[in-house]
């Protein structure tokens, strides 16, 4: 029992600090001046959604197999909206950032 918990317990801290540091890296690329820097990691993360998907077995029944299918896109693609929201907010920043520098000039 001490063994599984402590394999528990690590596997959290491991998934915390690999969730933070991509996290960070997407901060760090949404930031850049291009946009398309900030785009790869959702991108990414679409794609290993789109191969959970393709990794579903056959259920026999088309409407469970829908609903599996859906499910598993809706779970898989929760990273995707993190990463998102991340890109969003980082590039709202920017763009009230050069906005202002550009109010500065015309002051100017």
């Amino acid at each position: 029992m001490h063994i599984a918990s402590r394999t528990v317990i690590t596997a959290l801290v491991f998934l915390l600090v690999f969730g933070a540091g991509g996290i960070r890296l997407q901060i760090f690329l949404s930031r850049r001046e291009s946009r398309w820097p900030g785009l790869v990691l959702p991108l990414l993360t679409v794609l290993y959604a789109l191969l959970l998907v393709l990794n579903l077995r056959d259920t026999g029944s088309v409407s469970q197999n829908v609903l599996t299918v859906a499910v598993t896109l809706l779970v898989g693609n929760i990273p995707t909206l993190v990463l998102l929201a991340v890109y969003w907010a980082a590039r709202e920043k920017r763009r009230v950032k050069s906005q202002i520098d550009i109010m500065k000039i015309d002051e100017l």
